[in-house]
């Protein structure tokens, strides 16, 4: 793996493991530690070796924002140039499941970054929030459109446009989050879920990772379509002959990824 400075990388078990590590300033996130998670994110995905990927923050906090300091004198022209958030859109493209590990604050960028992993579990005494609208601006790296299309457009509404922070519980209640644990216990929940994943079919996950997010863009015979090709390309794989002949052979499976 390469060298970070702001993040914090390892690989154990078949997981892939990325914590955010600027705890003085609860993982504020600047554009240099953007452009390590992605580049993480990519090892890790073109890494055989692991099969699911666990994003967390180290300290107090998930992260509480954005960098204010490092953006706070920007200009309009400036931004356009710099063009940041086409990093974030790489995050997209990540083939392998991604579970968020939430502790403290996911506030503004935070929050954004949580909303691109593919499941959430969060201590129960965190909170989400965009305070973005306090400080006379808006989320732009994806936040409003990916609540919206999360928790409809009414809520996202409510959440958006008072700034107001929510708590894990109603995070929970309206399908922000996956589960809220016991803060002490929150990694290690989240590490055994993805134990759990991480022992099925990689090229299953991720055709169905992949029919999934085309279930929020595309219309219900476009999203069935695709998921149907994609249903068809696993009779391809070895996988698909190993874990049906393990079926009727009543005997645990060896999937290769192949």
């Amino acid at each position: 793996m390469s060298k970070h400075e702001y993040i914090a990388v390892s690989e154990r078990g078949g997981l892939g493991f990325i914590e955010l590590n600027r705890p003085k300033v609860l993982n504020a996130i600047n554009r240099p530690m953007v452009s390590e998670i992605v580049e993480a994110f990519e090892e890790f995905d073109r890494n055989d070796d692991v099969k699911v990927i666990i994003l967390s923050g180290k300290g107090r906090a998930f992260a509480a924002g954005a960098d204010i300091d490092e953006m706070s004198e920007d200009g309009a022209i400036d931004l356009e140039l710099l063009n940041q958030f086409t990093e974030w859109d790489r995050l997209a493209w990540i083939k392998k499941p991604i579970i968020g590990a939430v502790q403290g604050f996911a506030l503004g960028g935070g929050f954004e970054l949580a909303l691109c992993c593919d499941m959430l579990f969060a201590a129960e005494d965190a909170s989400f929030g965009f305070p973005e609208v306090t400080l006379g601006v808006m989320p732009g790296a994806g936040g409003t459109q990916r609540l919206t299309k999360l928790i409809g457009k009414s809520r996202a509404m409510e959440w958006l446009l008072s700034g107001d922070r929510f708590t894990a519980a109603q995070a929970l209640e309206w399908g922000v989050i996956n589960r809220a644990t016991a803060p002490e216990l929150l990694m290690e929940e989240t590490e055994k879920f993805a134990k759990k994943l991480a022992s099925n079919p990689p090229l299953s996950m991720r055709l169905i990772k992949e029919s999934v997010h085309k279930a929020v863009d595309y219309s219900l015979y476009e999203g069935m379509q695709y998921e149907r090709k994609n249903f068809y390309l696993l009779f391809a794989s070895e996988d698909q002959k190993e874990g049906m002949k393990a079926f009727i052979e009543k005997r645990k499976p060896h999937f290769k990824g192949k």
